[in-house]
């Protein structure tokens, strides 16, 4: 065999190495890819306690509660589902109620969302593009068709 042949031969094992690890990888991970799930979502999967998820829905009008030492408790809605959502921090400056949302956490044992991450809206024109595709699916978006950004 020549230096080329076996040159050639070793890349070629290479890359079939890579192409199987990548595709183990993706085989692990696939129902872990989603940008984050949506009320629905998660009551239609059996996602156990602790599992780490993002929740994207709308904050429910009226389910906003500041406590002490920063802790907040609200409600994520979409068209058929609410889930409760707790949070100890500082919200961002445009959260409020009726928005679109994307809070990162875990659920705990009692169907509660435990958030250690909260994401809002940066302008008055804009909602996550996921979150504004599953309200439309739902028949829910109320927002001008031009409104998401990518």
């Amino acid at each position: 065999m020549t230096r080329k042949q076996r040159r050639l031969t070793l890349i070629g094992a290479a890359g079939l190495v890579l192409a199987l690890a990548a595709g183990l990888v993706l085989f692990a991970l696939n129902d872990q890819i989603v940008f984050f799930y949506s009320p629905t979502d998660v009551a239609g999967k059996d996602l156990t306690a602790g599992t780490r998820i993002r929740l994207g829905g709308l904050v429910e009008e009226g389910s906003l509660e500041k406590g002490d030492g920063g802790a907040v408790s609200f409600a994520i809605i979409d068209a058929q589902n609410r889930l409760a959502v707790r949070y100890v921090g500082i919200l961002p400056d445009l959260f409020r109620e009726g928005q679109g949302v994307i809070a990162e956490g875990t659920l705990d044992g009692e169907g509660n969302f435990k958030a250690d991450n909260v994401l809002a809206k940066h302008d008055e024109t804009y909602m996550p593009r996921e979150v504004a595709d599953v309200l439309k699916e739902q028949g829910v978006w109320q927002g001008e068709e031009g409104s998401t950004t990518q």
